[in-house]
């Protein structure tokens, strides 16, 4: 047999290979592993945060125990994503696995509102090393026909945590205190979080760091990141007063926000430079309008059009379901497709569903289709978002793929403070000036369609060649 059939029958073989053959089922598992503890760890929490805060007196300072978690990923990102550049992905991302189950013991034992805000700061900052070391470590472990596929299998893993974790842990919470789900969930996650942590340092070990390649583009230092940092929980904690102190510290933190945030992304991004810098665009405006939809619907049918909170939460469920739905489809059925061509398609589908979301808040609709809208927009942004990641991942050479991940943290965090942040100004104003409540939801959900549009428009810009 000549040469050229040996190659081609190897080339074959290694297409059929799938995530569970013997070559990559146990990168696959770990990965999977991690990506359901950091899940279960991150939802589960959350409805705990409110009785933790109320218990602690804290109260009024809510909005920086909830918002500082963004803040610290942020940082969380740059750190992981340069430490994954220079001694590949293993490494932070088993750091930011054991780094999880002690912020998890950091806010058991919390004895005022600030230790909370500190273990929450801490547990951004683990989420944001693990996320962006996850996404560089499936570009460095798996080839380009499973990598869709790797991503479309660690969104399905968020689907367990997101129906049992806030149900269990608000029951917990309610039955019994809120220290017993921190302490609880540290229990649950410390062994296999144990073996998680053994096997990706004897990997990181046996692994060579990135090959260097000829980008010699700056890598955001560290005290930008922590600057950007510091501005998104200086914001955080000025919304949550109006006197002259937390007026200080919003116009602080808009100040670093504006001057910093930049530098920690590609040249171009403002302006979706063709390659890189518009795939950053492409995360952060359809992240920020998810974002947005997914705070105003609830508030939408909870206030105005009387729905239970139990089709809201399974509102939620179902959307869960569509977002690893739709990534499925990205990784299987539309895996040969152009990956800006399914961005667009994403886009397309989210945009349909705010269209679905702005004709709910006419009164002559049922207000259903308020709930079905989360779950169409899931769908759209299932396909959107892994599609960006692999787009990113291919415009960056292996030693800057840490980078391309983290950067991209970075556009989706400040698009969802940016964004929420407009709409909800429009939101105000809009209350302010018309007679009709259902007048302020549909401005804020037309508002939101112009990001979901301009990201359909320039997905074009982000094409690999």
């Amino acid at each position: 047999m000549t040469g050229p059939s040996l190659a081609k029958e190897d080339d074959d073989a290694a297409a059929e290979e799938g995530l569970f053959s013997r070559r990559y089922a146990s990168t696959t598992l770990t990965f999977a592993v991690v990506e359901f503890l950091i899940g279960f760890a991150a939802l589960a929490v959350l409805p705990t945060l409110p009785v933790a805060a109320r218990d602690l007196d804290g109260v009024a300072l809510y909005p920086l125990v909830a918002g500082c978690f963004v803040a610290a990923s942020l940082l969380g990102g740059v750190v992981g994503g340069n430490w994954a550049d220079r001694a590949g992905a293993q490494r932070p991302l088993a750091a930011g696995v054991g780094l999880a189950v002690m912020t998890l013991l950091v806010s058991a034992t919390s004895t005022s509102v600030w230790q909370l805000a500190a273990g929450r700061f801490l547990e951004g900052l683990a989420a944001g090393m693990v996320m962006v070391s996850i996404n560089t470590a499936i570009a460095h472990s798996f080839p380009d026909h499973l990598r869709p596929r790797a991503l479309a299998l660690m969104s399905t893993c968020w689907i367990i945590p997101s129906l049992i974790g806030p149900p269990v842990a608000g029951l917990v919470a309610a039955e019994w205190t809120w220290r017993a789900v921190f302490f609880g969930l540290a229990a649950l996650n410390v062994l296999p979080a144990l073996a998680v942590v053994i096997v990706l340092r004897r990997r990181a070990a046996a692994a060579a760091p990135p090959a260097a390649s000829k980008d010699k583009a700056p890598r955001p230092a560290l005290l930008v990141a922590v600057a950007v940092s510091l501005g998104a929980a200086l914001g955080q904690y000025g919304v949550s007063g109006w006197n002259a102190l937390h007026l200080a510290c919003t116009a602080s933190g808009v100040v670093l926000l504006v001057v910093f945030a930049p530098r920690l992304l590609p040249p171009g991004t403002w302006r979706a430079a063709r390659g890189l810098p518009a795939t950053m665009l492409l995360r952060g405006l359809p992240s920020g309008a998810y974002f947005t939809l997914e705070a105003y619907v609830p508030l939408l049918l909870d206030s105005e059009r009387r729905i239970p909170a139990v089709q809201t939460g399974l509102a939620f469920t179902g959307a869960a379901f569509a977002w690893a739905g739709g990534s499925w489809i990205q990784g299987q059925l539309l895996v040969r497709w152009p990956r800006h061509r399914t961005v667009a398609v994403g886009a397309l589908v989210f945009a349909a569903a705010i269209g679905l979301a702005v004709a709910s808040t006419f009164r002559f609709v049922p207000a259903q289709a308020a709930a079905v809208s989360l779950v169409v927009a899931a769908a759209g942004m299932g396909m959107l978002a892994p599609s960006v990641t692999l787009l990113a991942l291919n415009h960056s050479p292996p030693d800057r793929q840490g980078y391309a991940s983290s950067a991209l943290q970075t556009t989706q965090n400040l698009g969802q403070i940016a964004v929420l942040g407009v709409a909800s100004a429009a939101f105000t104003l809009a209350q302010s000036l018309a007679s009709e409540p259902l007048v302020a939801y549909g401005t804020t959900f037309v508002l939101i369609l112009v990001p979901a549009l301009l990201t359909a428009l320039l997905a074009p810009r982000a094409r690999t060649a």
